[in-house]
């Protein structure tokens, strides 16, 4: 886990955070610890890319006030953030969500197995011989999508939505709002190729996704 510390000056104004993104966006991180926020009222912002910026406030005095920005990969495990006070901050997270399921599909003991769901993970194409668990037609690859296919190659089961070829309209999950980003990011998972005949995106015209 990549962890930063950065002294704000300040994150009172909409520029100052947008100029902190920006900055972020160059480095590769997870958790950046924020000090001399110099904020009068907390925040809890969520960005299009899946960021997360929690901020706490400042003395009377204006001086003082922590946070931390959560990379995506790390966002869906948070379980809370609090500052203790203008100068400590603490950030809990939760128990790691692939050892969780990892361990819940080896208790289950029935013959298929099928697991679906908004992993928040970007898996790409096959890039080796020994990833035979991931098929040839993903999209893109993110640090998520990484760890969902370790979790894929321990369970030895089959990477679905990278099984079939689909056009590129039909190959997306997610779109932020205004339509800007699209990102396939919902996957399904099996544990017998043999009963996998295909996976398909519902057009958008069709709601819900």
């Amino acid at each position: 886990m990549a962890i930063c510390t950065f002294n704000a000056r300040t994150l009172a104004s909409e520029a100052c955070k947008e100029d902190l993104m920006m900055q972020a966006r160059k480095i590769k991180y997870d958790v950046i610890g924020l000090i001399e926020t110099r904020r009068h009222r907390p925040l809890h912002a969520v960005f299009e890319t899946g960021e997360e910026l929690l901020l706490g406030t400042c003395d009377s005095r204006g001086v003082g006030g922590v946070g931390v920005l959560v990379n995506t990969p790390l966002a869906m495990n948070i379980d809370s953030y609090e500052s203790l006070t203008t100068r400590i901050g603490r950030l809990r997270l939760r128990r790691s969500f692939y050892m969780d399921l990892e361990r819940l599909y080896r208790e289950d003991h029935t013959f298929f197995k099928v697991i679906v769901g908004d992993f928040n993970a970007k898996i790409g194409p096959r890039r080796t011989a020994e990833e035979l668990h991931i098929g040839t037609h993903g999209v893109k690859w993110n640090e998520q999508g990484e760890r969902l296919s370790e979790f894929i190659m321990t369970t030895h089961t089959i990477h679905g939505n990278s099984q079939f070829q689909k056009p590129s309209h039909l190959s997306w999950t997610w779109e932020s709002p205004g339509g800007q980003f699209h990102n396939e990011i919902d996957h399904i998972i099996f544990n017998l190729r043999f009963c996998l005949t295909d996976v398909a995106v519902v057009p958008k015209s069709s709601p819900p996704r």
